[in-house]
């Protein structure tokens, strides 16, 4: 007859107790007494694992060792995270990442950082993968100079006196000069800081040589130049500037920001201006007034293309390629009587969807596309440190690092914010312990924004905080650190920022330093230290241009 379940307690207690029936059974030799767990299993791991002095893990799997020593890729504050140089994971491989448990507020306080594993700027190629020899045999050596590109001898002259240190061409250099020189509308997407602006002015000022200045009855410049700020065309024309001059072409700018009359003032300079470098809103502008046509265009230029075609510049952008006369097929390109633009796009990010965008305007075929091997990728060449922190942390650890760069290496600093209002707080705590700065954010009057990049690229001061509108493009060779105060939203606003360190012609490699702050940003940063330790691109780099927009009728 089987027990009922509350008489099994008292049999068992009967059994084992002084005495009992199960004493008996046991020196008999017939039984062995039953098993009795007191102390559950979770707390015996725990109270083992607290004697070792380490974490208890129930499961099999391999526990994280600490690397042999040795160069580092990743180098983090718990040895057990760390990667050496020589290893790469697999794509499919699990990593033990380093920022795993930061999204837990117990783990502020924590850091790793990615390693320099490159002591030079990768503006050259790497090396070359067995299919692509051959091509790269028949293209001009990059230590040969600019001669075998194509560029003619008074070019030539143009860059050595304008750009003496120039000597060398780049991987994006190398790659796009000789298809502009064929009259090939391009696509360049290449990391920041690889010499993407000489590569299309050089090309595009020699076209402009061939072709005679066509009498009009408005400013009609023959080249066209579209940034997404003013700094940034302040910047193009002042590279564009000494070229100009040098082969006796004229280089205007407007930016938006300054008025009607400001606009009207630049473009009433004599002589017109043949090549115009221009910000979508000031440019929409003048065609609107009818201050400036561009019916003779030779080539357009849209650098930050990526930026350009995001949805708060699109349908500018669409009305000034409307009014632009972009060629079509090769030949309109070299008809004498009604010649037709060249269309150039070039950015640090490759903008999806910008084919069915460009095909509106011409014919899709003539397209070359020039993709640099490391785009979206980590820098090699840039150390970048991440810190877990506390918001209340940032103040007091941007301060201690500003003081003690201050002492040790008097190197330029560049601190981004996400907001304007961040930056005018912060700019009143530095001013409050002493450290001198510069200010740089949208919602500055036009009249305080003008030179105060160029004040910083001069030497005035050593610190600027500033928003996104810095990181786009701007030459910052000067720069030896970026401090992200406020983690960027995307990994896009990540590379950018990123980029303007270690960049062509910078006498440091320079080094990024991240705080990270909310469980957004944790997520950002996972998938950064999953492709270094992969070495891979960043996942997931897309723009919103996925169709284009419907035709914007605006009337003249």
């Amino acid at each position: 007859m089987a027990l009922r379940a509350s008489t099994r307690p008292l049999l068992l207690q009967l059994l084992r107790g002084p005495g009992g029936l199960g004493r008996g059974l046991a020196s008999e030799g017939t039984r062995e007494p039953l098993p009795v767990i007191r102390v559950p299993q979770p707390l015996q791991l725990r109270r083992r694992a607290g004697a070792r002095g380490r974490p208890a893990t129930r499961g099999t799997g391999p526990q994280p060792t600490v690397p042999r020593p040795g160069p580092l890729l990743i180098a983090a504050r718990r040895p057990e995270f760390s990667q050496p140089a020589r290893l790469t994971l697999g794509r499919w491989e699990c990593a033990p990442l380093a920022s795993r448990g930061w999204k837990h507020r117990r783990s502020r306080g924590d850091h790793f950082s990615i390693e320099r594993t490159h002591q030079g700027v990768p503006a050259l190629p790497p090396e070359a993968e067995a299919g692509d020899r051959a091509e790269e045999a028949a293209e001009p050596e990059a230590g040969a100079g600019f001669a075998p590109l194509g560029l003619q001898p008074r070019m030539l002259e143009a860059l050595r006196q304008a750009a003496p240190a120039v000597v060398r061409p780049t991987w994006v250099q190398l790659r796009a000069v000789p298809p502009l020189l064929r009259g090939r509308h391009l696509l360049c997407a290449a990391e920041t800081g690889s010499g993407k602006t000489l590569s299309y002015l050089l090309p595009l000022l020699q076209r402009l040589l061939s072709r005679p200045r066509l009498a009009a009855n408005c400013p009609a410049p023959r080249g066209l130049v579209l940034v997404p700020s003013r700094e940034l065309a302040e910047q193009v024309r002042a590279v564009a500037g000494p070229l100009g001059q040098a082969l006796e072409l004229q280089v205007r700018e407007i930016g938006g920001g300054r008025g009607m009359g400001s606009v009207r003032r630049q473009l009433s300079f004599q002589p017109p201006a043949d090549v115009l470098v221009a910000t979508p809103g000031a440019l929409w502008k003048a065609l609107k007034g009818r201050l400036v046509s561009l019916e003779q265009l030779c080539f357009l230029v849209l650098d930050e293309a990526d930026t350009l075609l995001d949805e708060s510049f699109l349908e500018l952008v669409e009305y000034i390629l409307g009014k632009s006369p972009i060629a079509e097929h090769l030949d309109e390109l070299e008809d004498p009587f009604n010649p037709q633009a060249q269309l150039v796009l070039v950015g640090a990010t490759f903008p999806e969807g910008v084919g069915e965008l460009l095909s509106k305007v011409t014919d899709l075929g003539n397209l070359t596309t020039i993709t640099s091997p490391r785009l979206h990728c980590v820098m090699p060449h840039v150390r970048q440190k991440f810190l877990r922190l506390k918001g209340s942390e940032k103040v007091t650890e941007l301060i201690q690092v500003l003081k003690l760069r201050g002492e040790d290496n008097p190197g330029a600093v560049l601190v981004f914010c996400n907001s304007s209002s961040t930056v005018n707080w912060l700019g009143y705590i530095l001013d409050d312990h002493k450290i001198q700065h510069l200010r740089l954010q949208g919602q500055m009057p036009a009249t305080m924004r003008a030179g105060i990049f160029q004040s910083f690229q001069n030497g005035t001061r050593d610190v600027l905080l500033c928003t996104d509108i810095a990181s786009r493009g701007l030459d910052s060779t000067r720069v030896e650190l970026v401090i992200n105060y406020d983690f960027p939203p995307t990994l896009q606003d990540y590379i950018h920022r990123a980029g303007r360190v270690g960049r062509v012609g910078s006498e440091a490699l320079g080094s990024v330093i991240s705080f990270v702050t909310h469980r957004w940003d944790v997520e950002l940063v996972q998938k950064i230290e999953l492709a270094a330790r992969r070495r891979r691109s960043l996942p997931g780099i897309k723009t919103l241009v996925k169709e284009p927009l419907p035709p914007i009728e605006l009337t003249s």
